[in-house]
């Protein structure tokens, strides 16, 4: 798929926002978890700012498109994309796990608009976004629902039972995205708990597999096209991406999993992203 060029621009404006957001609330809170965030921020963009039917005004609008966030520790980017398209106020995006705040470590669906379920208990995102896929397809609704998984998630065995009745149900209206940096909380995925061969796993239970560049909006794009035009099987969407991406000295290392920047990192990391 090839965008018109003011289109690519727009979308490339607002995953650099939203990385400078993600930055610059995790160094104000002090915690939380850049490296997942960051390696996100295209597809998530693209979701919001290209592909998803929602409305700001009416979070609840029983035809929307919904995206559950299934690796919830990476809930940073999903409140920046959230604040950048109108849900609450982008100020709010500071208050990100102090008291009181509607931005908390994981989302909460019950008190931030937008969010359509809370998340952060790993392996129980895709089983919630099938729940929702299936709701639409016994009411006849033509809303779609997007998921995104964590790749140290999917060692989770409710992932599989999830991906089972998935395809059991034709849930044609569902499609997955997979972060596929390659790197877990502690270390490479490959030593922890090798997933792989991922593409053919998900054919075998029975998904349309896709395989993409996670930072090229043309191929996210693209496949969210094939993936609607696929009938009778939900699409798990294998994206390759980078941990930290955007940020120097956060690419690729495993240890800005859940470490904050200090303040210092922070203006490195946003001089870098202007």
């Amino acid at each position: 798929m090839e965008l018109a060029p003011e289109t690519k621009a727009m979308l490339e404006d607002k995953a650099k926002r939203i990385r400078r957001h993600i930055v610059s609330m995790l160094a104000e809170a002090g915690s939380g978890h850049p490296g997942g965030s960051l390696s996100i921020a295209d597809i998530v963009t693209a979701l919001y700012f290209q592909v998803m039917r929602v409305d700001p005004a009416r979070p609840d609008w029983e035809d929307r498109d919904r995206l559950v966030l299934s690796k919830g520790h990476a809930c940073p980017v999903l409140y920046a994309a959230l604040a950048e398209r109108g849900f609450f106020p982008v100020e709010e995006l500071m208050t990100l796990r102090k008291i009181n705040s509607r931005l908390q470590g994981h989302p909460d669906m019950k008190k931030t608009p937008g969010v359509e379920m809370s998340t952060g208990s790993l392996g129980q995102g895709l089983a919630a976004a099938n729940g929702m896929a299936l709701a639409g397809k016994l009411d006849k609704k033509d809303y779609r629902v997007y998921v995104i998984l964590g790749d140290g998630e999917i060692q989770e065995g409710m992932i599989w039972e999830a991906a089972m009745a998935a395809a059991h149900y034709k849930l044609d209206n569902l499609t997955a995205f997979l972060d596929f940096n390659g790197l877990q909380i502690d270390g490479p995925i490959r030593e922890v708990m090798n997933p792989e061969p991922l593409a053919e796993k998900w054919a075998a239970f029975g998904w349309n597999v896709l395989t993409i560049d996670g930072h090229n909006f043309e191929e996210i794009l693209a496949a969210v096209e094939k993936a609607k035009a696929t009938r009778g099987k939900p699409t798990m969407i294998i994206a390759h991406t980078v941990k930290g991406k955007g940020v120097s000295f956060m690419e690729n290392q495993v240890g800005w999993h859940g470490n904050a920047p200090s303040k210092e990192q922070a203006e490195q990391a946003l001089a870098e992203l202007a």
